[in-house]
């Protein structure tokens, strides 16, 4: 029986079939969940792809909407550049594709936020296009069968398994193969554990017949994550606290955050700056937040203050956020650390 035969008589007997974004399947919805599955785990992205596709049933519904909108709906699922992709990819398709979503692979790779791998699994899983896929639950599954030495992100690792990928999708069947391959890796062929019993690949498993299986793919070689500080500072005022909208670019790029400063010594210049009078601070305990590339000490400083000439800076975006009421903005995942904080 052909690799591709095995895979899809195991999605028609195990295969995952009833997720959202797999029922009234169009290349929107299934873009959308293909987004939010990036760096995500399904039980995860469920309740977030549904709040979003209730709000945004259309791409051009997305385009219209307010960014701040969006990176609501996104908050909590991180890796914020993706909403704000999303976003962008959607004016695109409004303005160039009358709100249709593209159904020509180049064109869909153009999009913001789309590579080959992820513009392939839209079109094929939503239009059974024929497109091979390469997520990182594929390149699990294809460099343990293959036993193919490196890394994700080595150029020679991800040449190979493209390769292959190219090789053993099928002409015909290609939504379901493609889906089942995602789903061998996310619930057989697992990083760590892998339950080969289970798989239908397992007689033609190399790293399998030689008892390798966690040796593949290799682990990329770690770098140690330098360790920066910063003090957030949370101007309070009754039950609001002062936030401002973050640069689009750089981390946490268009979302709510509050002031930095990079010592207690810089708090007063800060206050004159936006035209506060400070009555009482007080300094929490520090945490952690950890990026890809470093880790943020950030150290939380409670300032109350008096308001006297707020001074609005006309390149910056500024609110008083009522705790207990909310707002629809997008939060920095520091952000909802620290007004948990006030909440308490």
């Amino acid at each position: 029986m052909l690799f591709s035969d095995k895979v899809l008589a195991w999605f028609n007997q195990q295969g995952r079939k009833h997720f959202p974004w797999q029922q009234d399947k169009t290349p929107y919805r299934v873009w959308i969940s293909e987004i939010m599955l990036q760096q995500t785990q399904v039980t995860t992205v469920i309740p977030f792809y549904l709040r979003f596709m209730q709000s945004f049933p259309t791409a051009i519904d997305l385009a219209n909407a307010d960014e701040d909108l969006v990176l609501h709906h996104w908050t909590g699922l991180g890796y914020y550049a993706r909403a704000r992709n999303l976003h962008k990819a959607a004016k695109i398709i409004r303005d160039e594709y009358q709100g249709e979503f593209p159904s020509n692979i180049d064109d869909v790779i153009a999009l913001p936020g789309i590579g080959r791998s992820t513009a392939g699994a839209i079109l094929s899983l939503s239009l059974n296009q024929h497109h091979p896929i390469l997520d990182g639950n594929v390149k699990r599954v294809l460099a343990r069968c293959f036993m193919v030495a490196g890394y994700p992100g080595q150029a020679s690792f991800d040449k190979a398994l493209w390769q292959h990928s190219e090789q053993l999708t099928p002409q015909i069947g290609v939504a379901n193969f493609n889906q089942a391959m995602m789903d061998l890796g996310a619930t057989v062929c697992t990083r760590s554990k892998p339950k080969c019993t289970d798989c239908p690949l397992l007689e033609l498993c190399q790293a399998e017949k030689h008892n390798t299986q966690t040796n593949f793919p290799a682990k990329k070689p770690k770098k140690v994550k330098p360790v920066k500080q910063t003090i957030m500072v949370m101007f309070t005022n009754a039950d609001s606290v002062f936030m401002y909208k973050r640069p689009a670019s750089g981390i946490w790029g268009g979302l709510w955050s509050f002031y930095e400063i990079s010592s207690i010594d810089e708090l007063s210049l800060l206050a004159e700056k936006l035209g506060f009078v400070i009555s009482n601070k007080q300094q929490l305990d520090a945490f952690r937040h950890t990026f890809s590339h470093f880790h943020l000490d950030i150290t939380p400083l409670t300032v109350e203050i008096t308001q006297s000439n707020t001074i609005i800076n006309d390149n910056e975006q500024q609110l008083w956020y009522h705790l207990k009421h909310g707002a629809n903005i997008g939060l920095a995942a520091s952000s909802k650390t620290l007004l948990a904080l006030l909440e308490k």
